[in-house]
């Protein structure tokens, strides 16, 4: 795979204004697709929505709790319902809302978390979402998916929308480059894509931590000359466990990366289907530690926690020389 350009990467946008335009394709032909909001029109990039479909938006106020509550009653009535909170007070706040008036009810409201992970930098862990993946994958009848580039937002909204069932999205604030140009590599909702193949060590990402995955995977080839998978693991319920364990049996090694705390997401569902399933591999869970994070923006605290072409690239090398 060709290393992704920085021009590129400045022409990329931030995955929720592409959410913003396909909702708003989606409201002019379907007066069903309703936006529920809670005080985030400016943040979740919906004012331009609001001005073109008023009648298709509601605005909650800072409620979390009567957000899901009323996005679950719309849902029951057969509206296309996107609920729009900033993710660290969706799934904290309205965490019992979620589980019984969206899963346990069967209420097919897309719950939109914004500004996920540390997006929020220096605002602290108050305001961070490193706990999302690991409370909702607890919650039966819950889709769980962090897109990573504006192709799989744009494909993740669309599948969504005509899903019929509860699904939870997250999204950060970075502009977010094209992963890849195969037309081929097309997305859908509970499988993988497989961004890069390669033999030695396979890297398992998923939202805004896919794209260092990939730049580590070029790096690693050009001045190591080893051959690096990139997946990114966009669903992360159900989990691609097809994907999973073929890059088991086709790698050396395994290393899933995340924006989220170590404890419960992505990598804990990786290690125990391979560890039930018998594919032992050596495998590294990268993601934030169980501490209050540092203080700094995102990319600080990112690269703080090796979530970096660099971190990622020597935690690669370090984990392949453990093997014999």
């Amino acid at each position: 795979m060709e290393h992704i350009t920085t021009e590129v990467a400045k022409a990329a946008k931030p995955n929720l204004e592409v959410f913003s335009t396909t909702l708003q394709q989606l409201a002019a032909h379907d007066r069903d697709v309703v936006v529920v909001t809670s005080d985030s029109r400016g943040s979740g990039k919906l004012v331009p929505f609001g001005k073109k479909y008023p009648e298709q938006i509601v605005e909650i106020g800072i409620a979390e709790q009567n957000l899901v509550g009323v996005a679950a009653g719309l849902a029951s009535t057969g509206k296309k319902t996107f609920a729009v909170s900033p993710a660290c007070f969706l799934t904290a706040r309205a965490l019992e809302q979620i589980k019984n008036d969206v899963a346990y009810s069967d209420n097919a409201v897309k719950l939109i978390g914004i500004s996920a992970g540390v997006s929020y930098g220096a605002l602290g862990s108050t305001h961070h979402s490193l706990h999302d993946y690991a409370v909702l994958r607890a919650i039966n009848n819950l889709t769980i998916v962090a897109p990573a580039d504006n192709y799989e937002t744009e494909q993740a909204i669309l599948q969504a929308s005509e899903l019929g069932k509860p699904i939870y999205l997250r999204f950060g604030k970075k502009n977010m480059p094209l992963l890849t140009e195969d037309r081929a590599n097309t997305f859908t909702l509970g499988k993988g894509r497989m961004i890069k193949a390669g033999k030695d060590l396979t890297f398992i990402a998923t939202g805004e931590t896919v794209y260092p995955a990939l730049e580590a995977a070029g790096r690693l080839q050009r001045e190591n000359g080893l051959d690096v998978s990139v997946v990114s693991m966009h669903t992360i319920k159900p989990l691609d466990t097809a994907l999973l364990k073929e890059r088991a049996e086709h790698t050396r090694a395994i290393i899933t990366v995340e924006e989220h705390s170590v404890n419960g997401g992505l990598g804990e569902a990786c290690a125990a289907y391979l560890l039930q399933n018998h594919h032992g591999k050596p495998f590294k869970i990268v993601g934030i530690p169980d501490e209050y994070t540092v203080t700094g923006s995102q990319v600080e605290i990112l690269n703080h926690y090796g979530i970096s072409e660099t971190g990622l690239a020597d935690t690669a090398l370090a984990l392949l020389n453990t093997i014999a």
